[in-house]
């Protein structure tokens, strides 16, 4: 199964980028030759990675039948100093609010979407160790 998407050049830099018949716009800071009107490529890929494990997260915590009363995940990731400048350092910390949430149910879940599911963790794993943290909030 192949993944397309399409984008095409606006202006100075700024892209208009469709996937999955949603458009977006991508695009540089000012200081750079953008008009910052959009958000830009590199955090992009950070937009994947926790998009991809939380809806594996949900899904695999829905079998389990788990339900936290919210969820949240924060990505985060450190770039290497030299060109081509990529993310070596990837935190994820995964967040959940709810009373008496089994922590072994949690950790189940992240561990599955981590290391069997989440194809973008395993993509960017070839580059980056991707780090992860669960959080209980009630």
């Amino acid at each position: 199964m192949a993944e397309t998407v399409n984008i095409n050049w606006m202006d100075e830099m700024a892209f208009e980028v469709e996937v999955n018949n949603f458009k977006i716009i991508i695009d540089a800071e000012e200081r750079v030759g953008g008009k910052d009107r959009g958000p830009r490529p590199k955090p992009l890929t950070l937009v994947s990675l926790g998009g991809c494990t939380a809806m594996d997260v949900i899904s695999i915590l829905t079998k389990m039948r788990v339900k936290p009363d919210s969820f949240n995940v924060e990505v985060s990731g450190e770039l290497t100093d030299e060109h081509p400048k990529y993310f070596h350092t990837i935190y994820i910390k995964y967040i959940f609010k709810g009373k008496d949430l089994p922590m072994a149910k949690l950790e189940k879940a992240v561990t599955l979407s981590q290391d069997r599911y989440c194809g973008v963790s395993e993509m960017l794993r070839a580059k980056a160790e991707l780090i992860h943290e669960i959080i209980i909030e009630e």
